[in-house]
Parts: structure tokens; C-alpha cells; sequence
């Protein structure tokens, strides 16, 4: 077995201020999230305990348990962001595992499960009241005496941890030092009163500073979904930086979203890329010859991946032409905001396809089939509908950078999405525009085969183009794993 304190051993950063910044912005608003940043500077006046126990404080208390999912939907992005190689190499080998943490169990449990496949997890629980966080944690001594017996019961114990951290304590409590030498880390030979070997790696903070993250590819499981409006990780400074440019970002926001709706294209593209937007397009040369001998009746069904609300806007912008957008996903604001013609999709089959033919029939149409966002380099299944509605598809790949706010969310409010994406100081899009494919527009023999042949190869050519991989992944998935529900969309 593997006992391994979460802060001194498995994370690379010595901080934990971005982790309670995130629960703060993330659950609690704006005001708490600089009310934090505000007393950031007392902490260093007070002891580790102290500043720990007012940080929580002031991130949960009143904050409600039901509706709390920055642990599983948020943190874990970070977390994974921040996770040392070394210690994650050393989990791999086998066996049990047992993460060890002094702060909230609520904000850890999720990554350690889903992510690391933790099999036993030793954290503070939180006081409640009524269905609302009091933001005072259990007492030290429960979670002291959790590990306490873990320990006991063990017969074959590796530990990780530090030379300040109390699992040093719990170890040394029960064990005799016989021998030690200098490591990497600083491993310690000692047997217990039972006589049974443990090893025992002290990290020094010297030590951490040479560790290396975790790549990508190297993650024990994928992150494809992740929720929250932060796109980046909210360090003291970094989130002094945010405040700071809030009023100008919200004023800023405001011109774009004016100049995107008021102004024709030919003079709003130049104008949003002056106030920093940045826009890199590219077309296959074949779709030329299809536009000059072009026969077929009806307009052109552009098909996407979804990046975030805005990819309809761009992919008009890119082609400097009017067009229309149907969605399986939109709010009422955000439909009523926008500056190119958009349509609800119903999830009615017969009906969607009845409305997607007269749309088609009147110009051209863009849709996403994902029916969701996804932020990470993944494209989730791609309804079949769209294949049956035209000969002439052209698949498009979609892919945008933000540096401060995601455009995106699933469990926020989600007509504020291009509010925040229009905030970020320099967003970019990357606009892709592939050579067309044919369609399947009449129902006979294997129809419905073909029509899933034709959306996964358009959503594997868009895969190609992008770098992204293909998952079976839904809609319905994304938002199970981070709202609990089936993803319903208020329309107000």
C-alpha cells in the first residue's frame, strides 16, 4: 500500500490559494472571490492552520451542499494541471492506494476517485446545518485517527509525504528508524513494533521545484469535461490581474457585441480584430469547383463542431455571407442577441428534419451535431440527422483559445456565455472549412447505416484536421458527469 499526502506529495505547488479561489469564484461570486483575495495578505500573519480554517470559511459558509459541484465538475481540471510525475509514476506501480489531505474531502474526493482511481481517501469532512456549508471543517483528530488505523492494519506500507506534514507523525509514532539515505526524495527504512518493513519519502519543497507535470496524454483517465467560467489557474497575482481588468473587459465586451450586431461584415470583422479579436481561416480549394458547378438545388448545410455559442458567428464572418444557425441548445437571450439567424432544434426527429429541409431550401445552414460544447481536444458523437438533409455538406473544424473566461458553461448561466467570452483580453477562433461529402437524402435498403457512416466520417475528418479525438461520448453524458442531470436548457 500507498499512503501519500494530496498537498506536499502529489501536487507540484506548494500553494492551495488557486483551489479555494476557484471555490470562491465558482460557487460563491464575484464578491467572495475578492473578499479572499482581500485577506489573502493576512494569512502570512497567522499560522498554516489558521489560514486554512479562514479560507474555508470563506468559501463554503453558506454555500448549499446540494448544488455543490466545483469539486467534481471544476477542481479536477486544476488538480490533473498540477499533479507531479514523479509521485504519479510511483501510484502506478500497483496496489492500494491512500491519499491523505487537511483540507475539505468535498473538494478533493472527485479527482483522487475518478481521475486517479484513489482507492481510499483520508480528508476533513464538512459541518453542515439545514443543507448549507457552515465553513468550519471536523476536527483534525478524526481525520488523524482515520489514518491512524489505516496504518495499523497495514502490512507492507510505502509513504509520501513531508518533513512538516503530521503523517510523518502517524508513521513515526508506530515504527523504529533503522537506516536512511538520501534519495531523490529522502527515504526512510523503518520497521514497525510488528517488525514489518515501510519506506518512508520525506519531500523536501526544494524537491518539487525539479518535478515535472503530468503530460496530456499521460493521464490515467482523459478529461474531457470540465465546468466553470475560469480559464486560468487563479493564482494571487493572476487574479489580481482579473479584477483589475474586469471594467475594462465588460466595456470592452460591450463594443464587440455592439459592432457584431450594428455593422455588415465586411466592416465589423476589421473592427472586432482591432479591439483583439483574432480570426484564422482556411477553405479546401475543391469547394471553388463546387461553387461554379454547382447543381444542386438548396443551400449548403455547413456542419461544426462545437466549440462554444459563437461558431455559427465565425463561420459567417469567415465566408462573409448571411447564415442561418440551428441548435439543439439555446438560451433565449443568447438567441435574441444574435447577429445571424438561429433556430431551436426540438429533439424531435420528424421535426427537425421537416424544419432543417424548409431552412435548407431558403440558403444555406450551419449546425453542430455534437448538440454541446466541449472544451478539451475531444469531439463528442455527432448526430446522424444532418446526413439525411443534404448532398451537399461541407464539414468545418472549429477550434478557439481564451486566456481568462470560458464562453462555455454547463451548470451556469448559460446567456452570459458570450458576455464572457467576449471579455477575454485577445480571444482567438481557428475556422477550417473541408472538402464537402455527399449525404444520404433518400431512405432505402441500410439507410440508418449509412446515415451513422456519414456523421462518423465527417466527425472523423473534422478529427483529423483538429489533432482531436473521436469519442461515443453525448450531451447527455457531459452534463450527467457535471450537473447531475440530463443537460434540460431553461429557455428564459
Amino acid at each position: 500500500m500507498v499512503v501519500f499526502s494530496v498537498e506536499e506529495a502529489l501536487l507540484k505547488s506548494s500553494s492551495l490559494f488557486p483551489y479555494f479561489m476557484l471555490v470562491a469564484f465558482e460557487a460563491g461570486g464575484l464578491f467572495r472571490a475578492f473578499l479572499l483575495l482581500a485577506i489573502y495578505p493576512f494569512l502570512y500573519l497567522v499560522s498554516e492552520e489558521m489560514g486554512l480554517e479562514i479560507m474555508v470559511f470563506v468559501c463554503f459558509f453558506g454555500v448549499k451542499t446540494k448544488s455543490f459541484r466545483v469539486g467534481s465538475a471544476v477542481l479536477p481540471k486544476f488538480f490533473l494541471e498540477d499533479v507531479a510525475l514523479e509521485t504519479l509514476e510511483m501510484l502506478k506501480k500497483g496496489g492500494e492506494n491512500v491519499g491523505f489531505s487537511n483540507i475539505p474531502r468535498v473538494m478533493i474526493e472527485s479527482f483522487l476517485k475518478d481521475y486517479l482511481g484513489i482507492d481510499c481517501i483520508v480528508g476533513r469532512e464538512m459541518k453542515v446545518f439545514c443543507g448549507y456549508f457552515l465553513g468550519v471543517m471536523e476536527e483534525k483528530k478524526r481525520s488523524n485517527d482515520a489514518l491512524e488505523t489505516i496504518i495499523r492494519s497495514q502490512e507492507d506500507l510505502v509513504a509520501i509525504s513531508s518533513f512538516k506534514e503530521s503523517l510523518q507523525y502517524h508513521l513515526s509514532s508506530h515504527c523504529i528508524v533503522t537506516s536512511f539515505d538520501i534519495l531523490l526524495h529522502v527515504p526512510f527504512l523503518i520497521e514497525l513494533h510488528f517488525r514489518l518493513p515501510v519506506e518512508i519519502y520525506l519531500v523536501r519543497r526544494a524537491d518539487k521545484r525539479s518535478w515535472q507535470h503530468v503530460p496530456r496524454e499521460e493521464y490515467m483517465k482523459p478529461l474531457i469535461f470540465h465546468d466553470g467560467r475560469l480559464a486560468f489557474r487563479p493564482t494571487p497575482l493572476a487574479t489580481l490581474a482579473m479584477f483589475m481588468w474586469l471594467p475594462f473587459g465588460f466595456t470592452l465586451s460591450i463594443i464587440r457585441v455592439i459592432t457584431a450586431l450594428m455593422l455588415p461584415h465586411r466592416l465589423s470583422v476589421p473592427i472586432l480584430a482591432y479591439t483583439g479579436f483574432r480570426l484564422s481561416f482556411s477553405s479546401d480549394p475543391s469547394l471553388e469547383n463546387v461553387n461554379i458547378n454547382r447543381k444542386t438545388k438548396g443551400g449548403r448545410l455547413y456542419v461544426c463542431n462545437h466549440r462554444t455559442l459563437l461558431d455559427p458567428l465565425y463561420l459567417s464572418f469567415s465566408l462573409q455571407k448571411d447564415l442561418t444557425a440551428v441548435s439543439y441548445s439555446l438560451s433565449r437571450v443568447s438567441e435574441l442577441l444574435a447577429p445571424i439567424k438561429t433556430v431551436r432544434l426540438t429533439r424531435d426527429r420528424d421535426r427537425d428534419g421537416t424544419m432543417m429541409g424548409k431552412l435548407l431550401n431558403q440558403g444555406d445552414l450551419v449546425v453542430c451535431p455534437e448538440g454541446t460544447t466541449c472544451r478539451e481536444p475531444y469531439l463528442l458523437r455527432f448526430s446522424p440527422l444532418f446526413a439525411e438533409m443534404s448532398d451537399n455538406i461541407v464539414p468545418v473544424a472549429m477550434d478557439s483559445h481564451v486566456s481568462m473566461f470560458y464562453g462555455t458553461t454547463a451548470g451556469g448561466l448559460k446567456c452570459l456565455d458570450p458576455l464572457f467570452f467576449t471579455m477575454n483580453p485577445r480571444p482567438s477562433y481557428k475556422v477550417q472549412v473541408l472538402a464537402g461529402v455527399s449525404g444520404v437524402t433518400s431512405c432505402v435498403g441500410d439507410s440508418d447505416r449509412s446515415r451513422f457512416d456519414v456523421a462518423n466520417h465527417v466527425q472523423s475528418e473534422i478529427g483529423k484536421a483538429l489533432g482531436f479525438g473521436c469519442t461515443r461520448l453525448t450531451r447527455r453524458d457531459k452534463y450527467l458527469i457535471l450537473v447531475g442531470n440530463e443537460g434540460i436548457v431553461n429557455k428564459p
